[in-house]
């Protein structure tokens, strides 16, 4: 978590709460990190990190949709950034399906 907050605070925001969310508990058994995070203006942050070795694909992305809707449902919020922190090779067509739903795709993370 500490890595967490060091690389938000290079990119000049700053968290006053962050709680982490066990894929477990939102029915899923993917190696995925899920932070949920408020900054100092109240605006409410979903941190997804992957730091897998295959290729994330389209596929993929449409997994990580539908974890941020039952994300959604558990915390009963509607987070106004979505952010995506991935470490392995990222394919074209899934960066731009993100970036429309209103993804911030972030690979400098790791």
């Amino acid at each position: 978590m500490k890595n967490l907050t060091n690389y938000f605070l290079k990119k000049n925001i700053l968290f006053k709460e962050i709680s982490e969310v066990i894929p477990k508990d939102l029915g899923s058994r993917k190696k995925i990190q899920i932070y949920t995070a408020t900054d100092i203006k109240s605006t409410y942050y979903a941190i997804f990190i992957i730091d897998a070795k295959s290729r994330f694909i389209r596929k993929n992305a449409n997994d990580l949709l539908e974890l941020f809707d039952k994300l959604v449902s558990y915390k009963d919020h509607n987070f106004k950034h979505k952010e995506l922190l991935i470490s392995s090779p990222l394919c074209s067509k899934a960066k731009e399906f993100l970036k429309q739903n209103g993804w911030s795709v972030r690979v400098d993370f790791m």
